[in-house]
């Protein structure tokens, strides 16, 4: 798993234009960039929604807001659309940030053992630093928890 202090992987994954976009663009700003399962989920959709509702506070900061799952970019423009997200999200069909990122992690549900992506949130600097890692992060409670550490 990564570590505060550790530069931050790059990467370059499409957003929900299809437009490619790179950590090393944000370079200069500090960056929220959250891994979640699934789009339209129930936990996913409320941590977004909750991303959504803060994003002014970020701006007002001056962070960038970043979602990353391994969902489509068809599926990020229908997800960033039916909840009005003015973030970036971005679309990990092959895992290259989400198994950078160390999220692709062995998961237990009823007894089921299956891969998944963590809900994990990491603060990168303006330096392309990690400045924290919240893992198993809450969808409820981590933007306002972030917003508030900021």
């Amino acid at each position: 798993m990564l570590e505060k202090g550790m530069k931050a992987p790059q990467f370059t994954l499409k957003d929900k234009n299809g437009t490619d976009v790179s950590l090393s663009d944000f370079l200069g700003k500090k960056v929220v960039l959250y891994f979640y399962p699934k789009d339209n989920t129930p936990g996913c959709t409320r941590q977004a929604c909750a991303f959504a509702a803060a994003y002014k506070g970020f701006q007002e900061k001056g962070v960038e807001v970043i979602g990353v799952s391994k969902d489509s970019v068809a599926s990020h423009v229908k997800f960033a659309e039916k909840h009005g997200l003015p973030f970036v999200l971005l679309s990990d069909p092959e895992l290259e940030a989400i198994q950078a990122y160390g999220v692709w992690q062995e998961k237990k549900l009823y007894g089921k053992v299956s891969m998944g992506v963590v809900r994990t949130t990491f603060i990168i600097d303006e330096q392309g630093n990690i400045e924290k890692v919240m893992p198993r992060v809450k969808p409820d409670t981590n933007a306002a928890e972030i917003l508030a550490e900021l």
